[in-house]
């Protein structure tokens, strides 16, 4: 008869690491992603409101993120780029870009939320609607899509603090193809037989003398 015993297989030290970092791995590329489509999104919606005076009456006004300021998508997109270039890179390359992939989570919370309250492009439309260019907007109000704005760069900002921390424990793309130093290895000229005329003439096609030691 046969016993079974319930002792554990010891874990190696080793697990513990490479298991945070296979999980920071994966809650910052969802982090990453969704950061920069939720910045991109909320840019091409409707942030403020407001109404002017036109011929003695009110004339409506309204301005999406991109007409407020321009600096939440393109943030987004560079996030994006530096989310995917953490993985071709390293060591210091990879701190580079892990810090360029938080700060640009950063810039677009500042730009999203200085937007808030930001009524330039609105008092442009304005003018040009008033033909006056002393003409300001007025009843301003906002949506809620800056602060998803601001949603989307926090989670981008996640992205950049984990590959901070984790990112030296995450993979890297294969150095099959990079270029090194290391001279290419000559081809060694191939045996020639001297009794087999094709392997006479295959030599002199090959620019080899046959009759060389």
């Amino acid at each position: 008869m046969e016993y079974v015993t319930a002792v554990p297989h010891p874990r190696s030290e080793a697990d513990g690491p490479a298991r945070a970092g296979r999980r920071s791995l994966a809650i910052a590329l969802l982090c990453g992603a969704l950061g920069a489509a939720v910045a991109l999104l909320s840019t091409r919606q409707r942030w403020s409101e407001g109404t002017t005076t036109v011929a003695g009456g009110a004339f409506s006004l309204t301005a999406k993120g991109s007409d407020v300021t321009g600096v939440p998508a393109a943030l987004a997109i560079v996030g994006l780029a530096a989310l995917v270039a953490v993985f071709a890179v390293r060591r210091a390359g990879r701190l580079l870009v892990s810090a360029l992939l938080a700060l640009s989570g950063a810039g677009i919370i500042a730009a999203a939320l200085l937007g808030v309250s930001d009524s330039s492009a609105l008092d442009e439309e304005a003018a040009k609607a008033a033909g006056d260019t002393s003409a300001t907007v007025g009843a301003l109000s906002h949506t809620a899509w800056p602060y998803v704005a601001a949603v989307g760069g926090a989670l981008l900002l996640v992205a950049g603090l984990l590959a901070l921390r984790y990112g030296r424990q995450w993979p890297a793309m294969s150095g099959r193809y990079e270029r090194t130093g290391a001279p290419k290895p000559r081809r060694k000229p191939a045996v020639v037989d001297p009794d087999r005329p094709e392997d006479i003439w295959k030599a002199l096609d090959r620019g080899e003398d046959p009759t060389g030691a």
